[in-house]
């Protein structure tokens, strides 16, 4: 049994180009619906910044590092990865964080 202390919370940034904002809001809307169905995901949010609407965030929660691990090296994520290149703006940001309190 894992603690909110083995939790991993994943925090990804991406800044659509505006001209794929729409794709890229549905892409990532249905990455989250097949992610929150894997062992170990606890949550899975898309969310659009309120002062620039090409610029959307997933904020996931995973009962441990082994989770994420497979979520990341699953084929639904490298099918999602690799049709982002031409959506976004920069380059994602995809950052773990561990909770301590």
């Amino acid at each position: 049994m894992t603690t909110a202390q083995d939790h991993v919370h994943v925090v990804a940034t991406l800044q659509a180009r505006p001209e794929h904002a729409a794709e890229l809001a549905a892409l990532l809307a249905e990455l989250a619906r097949t992610s929150r169905s894997q062992p170990g995901n606890l949550r899975f949010d898309v969310h659009r910044q309120s002062s620039d609407p090409n610029q959307l965030i997933t904020i996931e929660q995973w009962d441990g590092a082994p989770a994420v691990d497979a979520h990341m090296t699953s084929p639904h994520v490298g099918a999602v990865l690799g049709k982002l290149g031409p959506l976004l703006a920069v380059p994602p940001q995809i950052v773990r964080y561990t909770q301590i309190a």
